[in-house]
């Protein structure tokens, strides 16, 4: 059966493998190529990929990364689509889905919203459950950095605190769009914001959402 993760990892593959290596993604600074590595290294070398949230580990980061950079570029998405070796805790269908159905689809969202012609994607209402399920276990954290208080709602008005503090910015949209928001894609998330003008400019300008 396949699995929310399963089909957004083959997706990403395939959004990789046509827009070609040099392409822009919504991640600053990172071409196609380099989203390709990270998502390989993070799967593949967890002696490495603990440098994405341990500074002191950044330098083995890069200089793992910059092996996977080396690499074809055909055989980076091969890695990605054939999924973690057996050795991986990424390799348990249970870890995987905890672990990787928002990674896949922000990064899927990453190549897709880059593009001039990019529209939303239709996703099911199980999806967008699931993505909120998880939006609602990694929210403080995302939003743990922001200026102002920060609540996210779903349009049937289910929400989840981001950040306690005054004044309060509440941001509504499809948890698909929240979850873009909360990972710090603010400027391509489809979502409404309401609350004090100069505290909704404060978290439009921020750079301190996401990991």
């Amino acid at each position: 059966m396949s699995t929310h993760a399963k089909r957004e990892r083959l997706l990403l593959a395939d959004l990789l493998e046509t827009a070609g290596p040099e392409a822009p993604t919504l991640c600053e600074g990172w071409k196609t190529r380099d989203l390709a590595a990270h998502v390989v290294v993070r799967e593949r070398r967890p002696d490495a990929a603990g440098g994405i949230l341990v500074k002191q580990l950044a330098p083995r980061l890069e200089r793992v990364t910059a092996e996977f950079l080396a690499k074809p570029y055909d055989e980076l998405i091969r890695l990605i689509r054939t999924g973690p070796p057996r050795f991986s805790p990424f390799s348990l269908k249970q870890v995987d889905e905890m672990s990787n159905v928002i990674e896949f689809y922000v990064h899927a969202e990453d190549v897709r919203r880059a593009q001039p012609d990019w529209s939303p994607r239709e996703l099911d209402p199980v999806f967008q459950d699931a993505l909120w399920s998880r939006l609602e276990r990694s929210a403080r954290l995302m939003g743990r950095g922001v200026p102002t208080g920060l609540v996210l709602r779903r349009p049937d008005g289910q929400t989840t605190v981001a950040r306690r503090g005054t004044p309060v910015v509440t941001v509504t949209g499809e948890p698909s769009e929240l979850v873009l928001f909360a990972y710090g894609r603010t400027g391509a998330a489809k979502v409404e914001m309401d609350g004090d003008e100069n505290a909704i400019a404060q978290l439009r300008a921020t750079k301190q959402l996401g990991i």
